[in-house]
């Protein structure tokens, strides 16, 4: 089978992939094309809306990881807004938009202008952009309203941050406890935010580098537990905690192990 195109291509404006990324001008394109299909109008905008794993379906030529950072990028760069208008509770399935003013008000396509699609009525100049996509993978639902773009983050996008901390983290001991701290923790404060997380990590790391020969990363589920903000300096002072407490515990669980119990009388 020749690798030449024989298949509708993903297309992507040189200019818009300086300006945004390459992974995330491809991802911000596809939305773009669905955008002006759409039907689903809420609060005044178009929104399209995909699971990661359908999306997925779109983009094979990117993992899962990857493809989450590309729309964690254009979310914080505010070039993609997210909110859940789904009615069940337990769907954590992603509704997006782009913030076309944030793109200067007017989205060129291969052939000329497109109308901001975040008015209701969104079509194109010329009926149909120049652009072909792979087939559409999304759901189709009945789903009202149940939360804006400026609530708090949901639980799908707690677990998408949380897996951006997490894939850095050295010791990947104790995930769901992790993720139960990382969440009551992103909750109290708005200020408590991933960039200050893996601010805290990376001072973390540098300890570890600098005191490898002695020194074992806590599990996961210690270190999301507020000992981020511990003092993990390197400039040879000791730390809140000098020793590896897991470590220390899991050695000292049975202090009599060693005993020889036929010297006991008893």
């Amino acid at each position: 089978m020749s690798l030449l195109i024989q298949e509708p291509p993903l297309q992507v404006l040189p200019s818009l992939a300086v300006k945004v990324g390459l992974n995330e001008a491809i991802v911000l394109q596809q939305i773009h094309y669905w955008l002006l299909k759409s039907n689903n109008v809420r609060d005044g905008y178009k929104w399209v809306y995909n699971s990661y794993r359908e999306w997925n379906k779109q983009f094979p030529f990117f993992s899962r990881n990857t493809l989450i950072r590309a729309f964690n990028s254009l979310e914080k760069q505010g070039y993609l807004v997210s909110a859940n208008y789904n009615k069940a509770k337990f769907d954590k399935t992603k509704w997006y938009r782009i913030n076309y003013r944030k793109l200067e008000g007017k989205r060129s396509t291969q052939n000329g202008y497109t109308r901001d699609p975040e008015w209701v009525d969104g079509g194109t100049q010329n009926g149909e952009t120049n652009t072909n996509r792979l087939p559409e993978t999304t759901s189709k639902t009945n789903n009202k309203h149940s939360a804006s773009p400026s609530a708090a983050p949901s639980v799908s996008q707690l677990e998408d941050d949380f897996e951006t901390v997490w894939e850095q983290y050295p010791n990947k001991k104790g995930k769901k406890e992790a993720f139960n701290h990382y969440k009551a923790w992103r909750k109290k404060s708005k200020s408590n935010t991933n960039d200050h997380l893996l601010k805290c990590l990376g001072i973390y790391k540098d300890y570890i580098n600098a005191n490898k020969s002695w020194y074992h990363p806590m599990n996961g589920s210690t270190w999301f537990n507020g000992r981020f903000d511990d003092d993990w300096s390197t400039d040879g002072s000791t730390t809140q905690s000098s020793f590896d407490e897991d470590s220390f515990f899991n050695d000292h669980s049975d202090p009599f192990k060693d005993v020889d119990t036929s010297d006991l009388p008893f």
